[in-house]
């Protein structure tokens, strides 16, 4: 099997760009794509706050129900807020082109770089709390638990390849079946809550509160607070995807993005009152014996039978799966910036699947580091998460403020009030969560996002200069004069006498008649059987015919060396002959087959690039290629 069908089968055949419309999913789909960021949040969000109030004992699950009531509370602000995104920005309004269209290039870039990060870190946790979903299940794999994230990490990649329709059929069964079997747990937990006065009988005996260690303090509440708000990341991620909708798309944007708040609230919610009602908490990430709170809740509630089984897969799927929303917006934000140019131009492009490429792989890399690095343990990355999505919350609203100010309409003052609401109630959480979590890592994300900007405006000067140096659009062809150029001194680099050396030779005796052969010979490597063969093979023949025969330049090498002594004399070529341009004719042999090129020596590549990196202006590089078994 050659390396275009290995490719085939990993990633399905090419699509052609008329095939865009076909690629395109409505609402039922469109749940699988977008909201798993969010609806699988309703497993680790709670967690989180509640391994925050783990030294408060019970008073810490007494304070998840009113802290869940806030949580739900901002999400509906967002919520609404988005819906007014969605209406305005019908082709995408992600918070880089809200805030760069109303606010100003900078501070665009600020929304982008948050909003990067926010989903590279949503892949990691997503993956790493899927996995420490199946190690409460079965607790021996805990050894095991990074192996298991970086190939959850590689199945997504692969399957995120392939383009947005396959993605969303490989998630639609879990993604229902994880909201039906956890809206069923809720639903039964609530009715036996309420038959039992409030105080129901565990159908599995739930682990014992640990004794308070500490009060239950503002500092710790906020932190909680913090803590639990990284069940409102991937909110947006509709809005940047409105494209992909079939038609009405923003119809079906605004309903997709409602249906996906009111789930994850009514899991949120019923969460909560479980913890409360059944006495659950948090166990220590990361250590012997831990447990998630919702292996710990469906246990309660249903016991450990097949129900069990079948709930804690499809929360593991989720939770595995939830990088998928992150793996649809990352490339289209990098698409985005490639376009502004910020990113280099390869992001700009779509792949064989109609997908950007590029992208998903640059975000695979950098969540496999983040994996690598806090060895896939959940807790050790939320710290790090929510910050970026807050601060992309924050620019969107702020920036649809600005809009709506802008452009006036029958709904301008309703829109305008809710953006506003959106943006300051995003921006008190974004501080509570920056400072409540500065120590413990949040301000490794401050600096990353600024690091993430300065990256952009350099790379994006640098586009800049480069335009700069190469724009020719008032300079027409006649003044370069042309006709006064002398030819260009053509030389073949030369390592014995076979048929890839005489197609560059045939090649390069058409484009000049002075073109020099050289050879690089070490003190163990007999020169004269290559000059009787050039004076045979070369001179001979040439000179029958009335050409000027490429002359056999010798060059000695005695430390063994091949390519310092072939760029000395390419160079002292160049120096001895300031009016003319060097042409360097690389002869390499090229093949198909991508196993067989392992057993091809690549010093043609090597020449190429150290001629292109150092030879300058003058020094032109060509490719002589010689195709095997052709």
């Amino acid at each position: 099997m050659n390396g275009r069908n290995i490719a085939q089968l990993l990633f399905g055949s090419r699509l052609a760009t008329k095939e865009e419309q076909e690629e395109r999913i409505g609402g039922f789909s469109a749940l699988p794509n977008l909201g798993l960021d969010a609806l699988s949040s309703a497993a680790y969000g709670p967690e989180a706050a509640l391994t925050i109030l783990l030294p408060a004992g019970a008073a810490g699950i007494r304070a998840l129900g009113p802290l869940t009531l806030a949580i739900v509370v901002l999400m509906g602000i967002v919520c609404l807020s988005y819906r007014q995104t969605i209406a305005a920005y019908p082709n995408g309004g992600g918070s880089y082109i809200v805030a760069k269209e109303n606010l100003g290039e900078q501070l665009g870039l600020v929304a982008a770089s948050a909003l990067m990060l926010d989903y590279v870190l949503n892949v990691a946790v997503g993956i790493s709390a899927g996995v420490g979903a199946v190690i409460s299940a079965i607790p021996s794999l805990e050894p095991h638990t990074l192996s298991l994230c970086l190939v959850l990490l590689a199945v997504l990649t692969l399957v995120n390849l392939r383009g947005v329709r396959e993605a969303g059929l490989v998630f639609l069964l879990p993604t229902y079946a994880f909201i039906g079997c956890l809206g069923a747990t809720m639903i039964a937990g609530v009715a036996k809550a309420i038959a039992s006065g409030g105080h129901p009988s565990p159908a599995t005996a739930v682990r014992e509160l640990p004794h308070a260690t500490a009060t239950l303090s503002i500092v710790l509440l906020l932190r909680a607070f913090a803590s639990g708000c990284t069940a409102l990341t991937g909110v947006e991620a509709v809005s940047n995807a409105v494209p992909i909708f079939r038609a009405p798309t923003t119809r079906r944007a605004q309903r997709t993005l409602v249906g996906i708040v009111a789930i994850l609230a009514l899991l949120l919610a019923g969460c909560a009152v479980l913890c409360r009602a059944y006495h659950i908490g948090a166990t220590e990430p990361g250590r012997a014996g831990y447990e998630s709170v919702l292996s710990q809740l469906v246990g309660a509630v249903a016991g450990r039978g097949v129900f069990y089984a079948v709930t804690m897969g499809s929360i593991f799927c989720v939770l595995s799966l939830s990088a998928n929303t992150s793996f649809m917006d990352f490339p289209r934000v990098c698409h985005l910036l490639a376009v502004d140019r910020y990113l280099p131009p390869e992001y700009a492009h779509r792949g064989r699947r109609l997908v950007f490429s590029a992208g998903i792989l640059a975000l695979a890399a950098c969540a496999a580091v983040l994996l690598i690095v806090f060895r896939g343990v959940t807790d050790r990355l939320i710290p790090l998460f929510a910050i970026g999505a807050f601060l992309a919350f924050t620019f969107s609203q702020a920036g649809m403020v600005r809009h709506w100010q802008k452009h006036p309409g029958s709904h301008r003052r309703k829109s305008l009030v809710l953006n506003a609401t959106g943006a300051v109630a995003t921006g008190i959480t974004a501080l509570v969560v920056v400072t409540s979590k500065f120590l413990e890592g949040a301000w490794i994300s401050v600096l990353l996002v600024g690091g993430l900007v300065l990256l952009f405006r350099r790379i994006h000067a640098y586009y800049r200069e480069v335009e700069r140096e190469t724009d020719c659009a008032s300079t027409p062809l006649v003044t370069l004069d042309l006709p006064a150029k002398k030819a260009p001194i053509v030389i073949v680099p030369v390592k014995d006498w076979n048929f890839v050396v005489q197609r560059a030779l045939r090649f390069s005796v058409k484009l000049s008649s002075d073109v020099r052969a050289v050879q690089v010979v070490g003190a163990d490597i007999d020169a004269g059987d290559l000059r009787r063969r050039w004076r045979a093979l070369v001179e001979t023949p040439l000179r029958r015919v009335g050409i000027d025969p490429p002359r056999l330049d010798i060059v000695p090498s005695d430390d063994r060396r091949l390519f310092a002594p072939l760029l000395d004399y390419v160079f002292r070529v160049r120096d001895e002959n300031p009016d003319r341009d060097i042409t360097v004719v690389v002869p390499e042999k090229v093949e198909r087959r991508w196993y067989h090129t392992l057993l091809l020596t690549h010093h043609a590549s090597v020449l190429k690039t150290l001629l292109l990196l150092e030879g300058g202006k003058r020094v032109v590089v060509v490719s002589a290629p010689w195709y095997l078994r052709e």
